[in-house]
């Protein structure tokens, strides 16, 4: 359990000091805005869709390290999905986040993101993301809020 904690801890480093995917798409096919009030992390997710593929994603904003790190992982991860595939991966992370999911290997490289449920109020940082991307792809039009 040490060698995940440890793990974690390195790519939430990682991924908060140098955030992939950390840009504007001018000309993204959808987009949303998501805000946590409850510690001020704010993400702007950005989405160019080919067809049912998601071709492109990016994001901009501000937030904790947990925040950034599961915004610029899932940006890795969707990339090249279906909307279809995408929102099932959102859906097992969330379970995953909040202790749902029995393996948390199946979800590769987001499995550091499994602790998370251990504190229920980082469960909004690590979602808030995926929140805003599923926003996005289904074309919500008012911001996402953890609340």
């Amino acid at each position: 359990m040490s060698d995940l904690r440890e793990l974690y801890q390195e790519v939430v480093l990682d991924h908060s000091k140098a955030p992939r995917n950390f840009h504007a798409l001018p000309d993204a096919s959808a987009d949303a805005e998501g805000f946590n009030p409850l510690c001020g992390d704010q993400v702007h997710v950005y989405v160019t869709l080919e067809g049912d593929l998601v071709k492109d994603v990016a994001l901009t904003g501000n937030g904790c390290a947990i925040s950034k790190a599961s915004a610029s992982m899932m940006t890795q991860a969707v990339k090249g999905r279906s909307r279809e595939e995408t929102l099932a991966l959102f859906e097992r992370f969330h379970w995953l986040v909040t202790g749902g999911v029995q393996d948390p290997d199946e979800l590769g490289k987001l499995a550091v993101f499994a602790g998370v449920s251990e504190f229920p109020v980082r469960v909004k940082c690590a979602s808030l993301a995926w929140h805003t991307l599923k926003a996005a792809l289904e074309g919500a039009r008012a911001p996402v809020t953890t609340e």
